[in-house]
């Protein structure tokens, strides 16, 4: 999608959008107070660097985009309801250097999400899957950044898995679908019956249709991404926050003090 393109569907969804960048800003403002709070109480420094930690946030955001591309239906939910895997580099992101930069990969996620593909939903997709993803990063990264153990590790995925569930589901009830029926002059009945074509427990009302549908999907999320980043965290959190390198040049010091040494 060229640059023309989402900027005329940005335009004939004025209203909407700017209700997804004050949802943005929203969260991304808790991230960074959440963060705060724990550095001044526990004493937290970070000592990455700015310039490594901006170029793994934009990698990860990079990954992360692609990710979001690779959608798995589920069988129990409408079509327009599907598992991705993007999360992941967003919560590796959010262990490694705290739960702002988790929100701040959300975002250029999202942003090169449509620049590549644009949008099929007026922005309804995006929205979901920016907040209900904060909704299990930031509570999960916001645990983990206070005492990074590997207990809290697994408590702070269950955390954020409980998260994305509740949240997820309540959001979907009482924001995300009426706003999706609405953009799309689509009675809200109608998306009732599709979640019903699926899923016999969807129900006649929107709660039973979350309950069915959308509580079970963001459930799985949490627990599938929850378990691949417990898997590969640790493997690449030196490299993220350059320990390997460091821990190479260290080495490298060493063996020539030594060879020094030695011819002397």
């Amino acid at each position: 999608m060229n640059f023309k393109d989402l900027a005329d569907q940005i335009a004939s969804n004025a209203l909407y959008v700017v209700g997804f960048l004050v949802i943005i800003v929203g969260l991304f403002v808790c991230s960074v107070i959440a963060e705060r709070i724990i550095r001044w109480k526990e004493g937290i420094t970070d000592k990455t660097s700015a310039a490594r930690r901006a170029a793994c946030v934009g990698v990860l955001a990079a990954i992360s985009a692609v990710l979001m591309l690779f959608e798995i239906p589920m069988p129990f939910a409408p079509s327009f309801y599907k598992l991705d895997l993007s999360e992941i580099p967003v919560m590796i992101g959010a262990y490694a250097f705290g739960p702002s930069a988790g929100v701040l990969i959300e975002f250029i996620k999202i942003v090169l999400k449509l620049f590549m593909k644009g949008t099929s939903t007026a922005f309804v997709g995006e929205l979901a899957n920016f907040a209900v993803g904060s909704s299990f990063v930031i509570p999960a990264a916001t645990l983990y950044y206070a005492n990074k153990t590997k207990t809290t590790a697994i408590k702070s995925c269950v955390l954020g898995t409980i998260c994305i569930t509740l949240f997820g589901t309540t959001f979907n009830a009482l924001y995300l679908l009426p706003a999706f029926a609405k953009l799309y002059g689509m009675p809200l009945d109608a998306i009732l019956a599709l979640g019903r074509d699926v899923n016999s427990l969807a129900g006649d009302t929107i709660y039973t249709f979350v309950i069915a549908c959308v509580a079970p999907l963001n459930f799985i999320k949490g627990a599938v991404d929850s378990l691949l980043t417990l898997l590969v965290y640790k493997r690449i959190s030196p490299v993220l926050k350059g320990a390997g390198i460091e821990a190479d040049l260290v080495r490298n010091r060493n063996t020539e003090t030594v060879e020094t040494s030695e011819e002397e």
